[in-house]
């Protein structure tokens, strides 16, 4: 779990800078649209689609770029033609990468990823190579701050509301659901005034890389974030493990 939050960590910082590239509303307006394509432009009934507008939201995308992204894939604005694919690979010191992809053209796209993993001290591999060490979990995390409830009666919350596990970690506790569980936990929480710091559906590891070299971890980092920079690339999962200390010094 540890490798998930670290990169959760590392791209939570680094946010406010993408949407200010233009960046992150355009891959938030790709997974609305394929959404939307694929289960309709109703949030009530569109699992996926009410995700991704939440996430939108809570980027500050403009309502009405929602809902043109929403048209679109619904078909009632331009048609736009995008594939998902997932791409997976290896980086510096074994660490697993799992890179989830829209893209209107496969051949571009594949022949690009490929060279961002050679330049950068990883390789990308066969279909199946690294899938197999990452589950799609519901993804929470409470930041430790005055006038929480304690550790225990947290625990107890989330375990009622469906929880699989609940664990301390640095300065937050996280949560980790099934995606069926996930919108009833979250809504419990919220009712008690409890706010989370991370919420999302992903794709967490079940094992992990230690990396204690701090020149090894800004390799793995820097090849992680060339990969997020990739318009193409929605989302990156990998499952290092480094330090607190060495994460904060680079």
């Amino acid at each position: 779990m540890s490798g998930h939050s670290k990169w959760a960590n590392v791209k939570h910082r680094k946010a406010r800078v993408d949407a200010q590239k233009g960046k992150m509303f355009t891959k938030l307006a790709r997974e609305i649209i394929v959404a939307a394509r694929e289960g309709g432009g109703d949030l009530n009934v569109n699992f996926r689609l009410r995700l991704a507008v939440q996430k939108a939201r809570e980027a500050n995308m403009p309502g009405d770029n929602i809902n043109r992204a929403i048209q679109k894939g619904s078909g009632e604005g331009d048609n736009i033609s995008l594939e998902q694919i997932s791409y997976e690979g290896y980086g510096p010191g074994g660490v697993a990468v799992l890179l989830e992809i829209m893209t209107d053209n496969r051949n571009r796209t594949a022949a690009e990823i490929r060279h961002i993993f050679s330049r950068r001290g990883g390789n990308m591999g066969e279909s199946g190579c690294v899938a197999w060490m990452f589950k799609r979990k519901g993804y929470l995390t409470i930041d430790k701050i005055e006038g929480l409830p304690s550790e225990d009666d947290l625990m107890m919350l989330a375990l009622e509301a469906g929880a699989e596990d609940f664990k301390e970690e640095d300065n937050s506790y996280v949560i980790v659901t099934s995606p069926e569980d996930f919108e009833n936990l979250k809504e419990k929480f919220l009712e008690k005034n409890i706010n989370f710091t991370t919420a999302e559906i992903t794709m967490v590891p079940s094992t992990t890389v230690l990396i204690e070299d701090p020149e090894e971890a800004g390799k793995v980092l820097n090849l992680l974030e060339a990969l997020e920079e990739h318009d193409d690339v929605q989302n990156v999962y990998a499952n290092f493990d480094i330090p607190e200390e060495i994460l904060q010094s680079l």
